[in-house]
């Protein structure tokens, strides 16, 4: 029996709708990150990008558990001295709700080329409204 490993020319790729409304952060950023990267289907090859595309709606309604939307805190370091900006969970709800998914499923990502690729394949939207209709985006389970 030989091993099965993909090429990029026989990849179909498709789009896929994650609803974050009422879903831990976690157990999202975890079921986005294996879908951008390809590990749910039997075709996965590791140096090969076999993902989807990923649409995140909702992202202003995910949950977090526990006290973490007052002690979870983001950091922002601008590069210069005294230029490190550290603020918490529920300020970056109420000013860019993208940004708690995007960093989640970013540590999830490797750190490789192959991995900043599949990243870009994500999009996320605070609100229910995405403007990939004309893509016919599937609603993944989660």
């Amino acid at each position: 029996m030989k091993t099965y490993l993909a090429k990029a020319g026989e990849i179909e790729r498709k789009h896929v709708v994650f609803d974050a409304a009422g879903i831990p952060l976690g157990r999202l950023a975890v079921k986005i990150a294996n879908a951008l990267r390809g590990k749910d289907k039997p075709t996965y090859t590791p140096h090969v990008d076999t993902g989807i595309y990923a649409i995140v709606i909702n992202a202003e309604k995910v949950l977090l558990t526990g006290a973490k939307n007052v002690k979870k805190e983001y950091e922002k370091y601008t590069g210069y001295r005294s230029g490190r900006k550290v603020i918490t969970a529920k300020e970056v709800r109420a000013n860019n709700p993208e940004r708690m998914i995007r960093d989640a499923v970013w540590g999830m990502m490797p750190d490789t080329r192959l991995g900043r690729a599949q990243f870009r394949k994500l999009r996320v939207y605070a609100g229910a409204e995405h403007p990939h209709a004309a893509q016919k985006p599937e609603t993944a389970e989660i």
